[in-house]
């Protein structure tokens, strides 16, 4: 499901964004991806809304065009932002796939960068975004930067800001990788795991100005440590598939 059907252009970049409730966000951040990627080929933009309780659904349907260009994918309940994730790669039709985070506080005008960096022959098949400055409160900024260390000392990837939404792999690599509940913080990891060249780009990070988290320092700390612990387990126990041939 990665070309076009249609006589047109080949989808070549599906840019997928899980929301929870983000009612206030979701159009200025299309509006900022649309912006963003006007100069860059055909793509498309898929929501995947997580069971939100507000009217996010109804702003991104009124926003549909006859274009396709965006397209809405709802979960019937909560399920995780990694769901709402693999949900949105499994609907793309692009060949490469950007994420980022719903709330506005990834920066859309970055990931042309990314996409070149991947466009680049033998080039690598995830890159992953840097903040450069964390526009967080302390409390986040510190607990992520103690969480990076730890999970790096083990599964020793070379992502600094595993955490950071905004990423461009290819959609065949990522579907390929097994699924779990929080996978999407652990991707660099689990591509090299797999045998795929990484890169990271420097990108940019915003305070978010509307809406409000979801998560807490506690509730992301405690199921951080069980996931860490089974991606250490995983990346232990994978082999990677070895040359065949047909004859």
């Amino acid at each position: 499901m990665t070309n076009s059907t249609d006589g047109r252009e080949p989808v070549r970049l599906s840019v997928v964004v899980p929301v929870f409730n983000e009612s206030e966000n979701v159009l200025p951040l299309l509006d900022e991806i649309e912006r963003a990627m006007a100069a860059h080929g055909r793509f498309e933009v898929i929501f995947v809304d997580d069971g939100s309780t507000d009217d996010t659904v109804a702003k991104l349907v009124a926003r549909q065009g006859a274009d396709g260009c965006l397209r809405v994918v709802r979960h019937l309940r909560r399920s995780g932002q990694s769901a709402a994730v693999r949900s949105g790669v499994k609907a793309a039709r692009g060949t490469w796939v950007a994420t980022l985070d719903g709330d506005g506080q990834n920066d859309p005008a970055d990931i042309p960068a990314l996409l070149a960096l991947a466009d680049r022959e033998g080039g690598p098949v995830l890159v992953g975004g840097l903040r450069q400055t964390r526009r967080d409160t302390l409390s986040k900024r510190w607990a992520s930067k103690f969480a990076n260390a730890v999970r790096q000392s083990m599964l020793q990837d070379g992502c600094t800001d595993s955490g950071c939404g905004l990423k461009l792999f290819r959609r065949d690599a990522f579907l390929d990788l097994p699924f779990f509940g929080a996978m999407h913080r652990f991707l660099p990891a689990l591509f090299r795991a797999h045998g795929h060249p990484v890169a990271y780009v420097a990108v940019n990070h915003r305070p978010r100005e509307r809406g409000v988290s979801k998560y807490t320092n506690w509730r992301r700390g405690l199921i951080g440590v069980v996931d860490l612990l089974g991606v250490f387990w995983l990346k232990q126990r994978t082999k990677l598939s070895p040359a065949v041939e047909e004859r």
